[in-house]
């Protein structure tokens, strides 16, 4: 069995960081990303985007995984004994996955706990708050390591190689409104490929899923898994 796994900020909701898009308290709701999380805003006012992933950057240290994400550490740990493949691809910029056990972890929109250098592209760990001061070996200012708007995802080549092996395509706690990640169901179904769904609700493109499955993640996702394991 080959599969093709999409996180979103859904499967790590209830590790208590917050969605940027949906019901409730969504982060774009909140704030506004043309300010936050764009390289315009970086360029304009870098100490304001700063302590925005400063405040994210600590309670993502703080945060813990959750049963979804273990439940996937535990399904590409049995598929690989079995000689099947997994690839997870995640639009979260946060560590919950590799924290829980997950090895082949793909972050197309970056990962929170690094910096890179705005000059030379340089990337480094990074758990401390960054700030304007916050500079590379070669003198460039450090941002966070994440793709804001208008910036191209990371390892797209990659990911769509992974996309079109696999046999089946699952999406978790993803909005379905954000491309490249939301047309990857529709390159699966051209393909022939089962496309499955786990989400609180239904994502902006549920009606491509051949199987959706709604409710908290960490009790969707394990049960699923379940399901895939015992056949």
């Amino acid at each position: 069995m080959n599969l093709f796994i999409l996180t979103g900020a859904g499967v790590s909701a209830e590790s208590g960081l917050g969605v940027f898009r949906g019901p409730g308290a969504a982060l774009w709701k909140r704030y506004n990303p043309i300010r936050l999380a764009t390289p315009e805003a970086f360029a304009h006012d870098p100490a304001l985007v700063h302590d925005f992933y400063n405040t994210r950057r600590r309670n993502l240290i703080a945060a813990s995984p959750n049963a979804a994400h273990v439940a996937l550490a535990r399904l590409e740990a049995e598929l690989a004994r079995r000689g099947g493949a997994f690839t997870l691809v995640t639009q979260n910029i946060d560590d919950l996955h590799e924290r829980a056990g997950s090895k082949n972890v793909i972050h197309m929109h970056g990962e929170l706990l690094k910096a890179r250098c705005a000059s030379c592209g340089a990337v480094r760990d990074c758990r401390d708050d960054l700030s304007v001061d916050s500079r590379c070996g070669c003198g460039g200012a450090l941002r966070p390591h994440v793709v804001w708007f208008g910036e191209t995802p990371l390892d797209t080549d990659e990911i769509y190689e992974a996309l079109a092996a696999a046999e089946i395509f699952v999406a978790i706690g993803t909005s379905g409104a954000v491309y490249p990640a939301a047309g990857f169901v529709r390159a699966a179904r051209a393909r022939g490929r089962r496309c499955c769904e786990l989400n609180l609700e239904p994502s902006g493109n549920a009606e491509e899923f051949d199987d959706r499955r709604y409710g908290a993640a960490s009790e969707i996702v394990p049960s699923w898994v379940e399901e895939i394991l015992a056949r």
